[in-house]
């Protein structure tokens, strides 16, 4: 009893973290529901011939950093096709703007599916400063690989801003393979599950919360690790081509390398799988 209460009450400690990451590398925009996980909501524009692709909703005052960051990430093989995807896509309408609150990070949200049950909608929330801003190496190894590269001049500002529209890009991607009873299930459920979990003495393994985890395909911790994750596996694509010319390519993968080994072990694979892509050999010592 004495390992489940030290496991539940570790559990909450996770459950703040995660509210604080939101919070402060902007991985997800803040949203009015409760919880570990704070999905976003909302309308969203109506799929049409006038509104369909990519909408550029920027004010005049961010224009100049905004195309300095969209450049940035344009620069890239990989950018390009998935700005391509998003902004010839007839059924799909990505909106793209930027916004105060997190100013150095960013969000993904307002999601809307079609009556065949195909994502339709989302929008991309930058702060106004995602060029600064290194996130923890806990949930964020690509991103906060990039730190000392800034400071030693190697990498400019803009490269970080174009990781985070990149990590934005890999929720939305993830997003269109979710079904939307499934995403308004998880919805419902996180915040009913961290309710239970703070008033029955953190205790994971609580029937209701197993059940409740066992409808969501995981509980709100690893809901919300499993989102960031596949975010920081899309920012590692962006990487992937945008230093692979770059003498230090093989310190830098090796530094994510770590920080995956040491926080984000059951994540592993999926950043194995892009170090190997195409032939890469440059991630080193990344077997």
């Amino acid at each position: 009893m004495r390992a489940t209460r030290l496991y539940g009450f570790f559990t909450l400690l996770m459950l703040a973290l995660c509210v604080g990451q939101i919070q402060r590398s902007g991985a997800q925009a803040k949203q009015p529901s409760a919880g570990a996980i704070a999905y976003a909501s909302g309308a969203a524009p109506r799929v049409g011939a006038e509104t369909n692709g990519i909408r550029e909703v920027i004010e005049d005052k961010y224009q100049k950093r905004y195309q300095d960051w969209k450049s940035e990430f344009l620069s890239t093989e990989i950018g390009r096709a998935q700005w391509a995807l998003y902004s010839q896509n007839p059924h799909f309408v990505l909106t793209i703007t930027v916004a105060k609150g997190n100013s150095h990070g960013g969000g993904s949200g307002k999601y809307v599916w079609d009556d065949s049950g195909q994502l339709a909608a989302a929008t991309i929330t930058l702060g106004t400063r995602i060029d600064e801003g290194y996130p923890s190496s806990v949930y964020y190894p690509v991103m906060n690989a990039l730190e000392a590269y800034e400071s030693e001049k190697l990498l400019s500002g803009n490269v970080l801003a174009a990781a985070k529209l990149a990590h934005e890009f890999g929720h939305v991607t993830r997003m269109t393979g979710t079904p939307e009873a499934a995403y308004k299930l998880q919805l419902r459920l996180v915040p009913a599950y961290n309710k239970i979990f703070l008033s029955n003495g953190f205790n994971v393994e609580d029937p209701r919360l197993v059940e409740m985890a066992k409808l969501m395909g995981g509980n709100p911790v690893q809901l919300w690790e499993d989102r960031e994750y596949w975010g920081e596996a899309n920012a590692m694509l962006y990487l992937r081509d945008r230093v692979a010319r770059e003498s230090f390519h093989c310190k830098l993968f090796n530094k994510i390398k770590r920080s995956v080994e040491e926080y984000a072990r059951n994540y592993e694979e999926r950043f194995t799988e892009i170090a190997r892509s195409q032939g890469v050999t440059y991630a080193c010592s990344w077997k």
